[in-house]
């Protein structure tokens, strides 16, 4: 009987460790409202979302966490990055932190670029490319305002193409004004702007274009 019940013991005390640790491992996961596994876990999760680079302040008041800790943590993770060998960098830039392609990788992300640029346009890249082209010089909102959506991805994609660049700021607004290039007019097949074909009134009713505009990104 003696050693039944040890048994029985050993049981409970084995269930209550188990739990203990259950609790334990639950507690680090919520670090007290982090809301993340980990404190480089959280800011791994911000910096992937950030557009410029974030600076120790705002990551701070974001994870809820004394500066110290997080600028101690930033620079733990570039340096394990580094280490590791990952593709990918974390630097210290104009007061703020972001990620980077890693310097190794260059020649790979450089070759990505250069094969992406022989695929062909997307709808939304041609619709984008004509209203630039006969509203020329004209501005990333007033492109938006004409087609509807967002054509930031697609304005981005124009100028890594060499078909549209910046020329100025516009004086009310003070926003980048766009226009094409010559490399858009050897990809169009003419001389100038004026030998465009002539397009309807409302844009961006495009049906007309699209075999011409097409032929940018094909060279055909």
């Amino acid at each position: 009987m003696s050693d039944q019940v040890d048994e029985v013991i050993e049981e409970v005390d084995e269930a209550e460790a188990d739990h203990a640790e259950a609790d334990g491992t639950e507690a680090d996961v919520d670090d007290g409202g982090l809301g993340a596994p980990s404190l480089g876990a959280a800011l791994e999760a911000l910096l992937l979302l950030a557009d410029e680079p974030m600076t120790v302040m705002d990551l701070a008041s974001a994870v809820r966490q004394p500066a110290e800790s997080v600028e101690d943590e930033l620079r733990a993770l570039s340096a394990d990055y580094t280490a590791t060998g990952r593709g990918f960098d974390l630097r210290e830039v104009a007061g703020g932190w972001r990620y980077y392609t890693r310097a190794e990788c260059s020649p790979l992300v450089e070759r990505y670029v250069l094969d992406g640029q022989q695929a062909r346009l997307t709808q939304a890249s041609l619709e984008t490319l004509a209203v630039i082209a006969y509203r020329q010089p004209i501005t990333r909102g007033r492109v938006s305002a004409v087609r509807g959506v967002n054509v930031d991805g697609v304005i981005r994609t124009l100028l890594t193409r060499g078909l549209i660049a910046e020329a100025g700021h516009d004086g009310e607004s003070g926003a980048h004004l766009y226009v094409t290039t010559s490399h858009f007019l050897e990809r169009m097949g003419i001389a100038s702007l004026a030998d465009l074909p002539p397009l309807a009134e409302h844009l961006p009713d495009l049906a007309d274009l699209e075999d011409v505009l097409d032929s940018v990104a094909t060279g055909d």
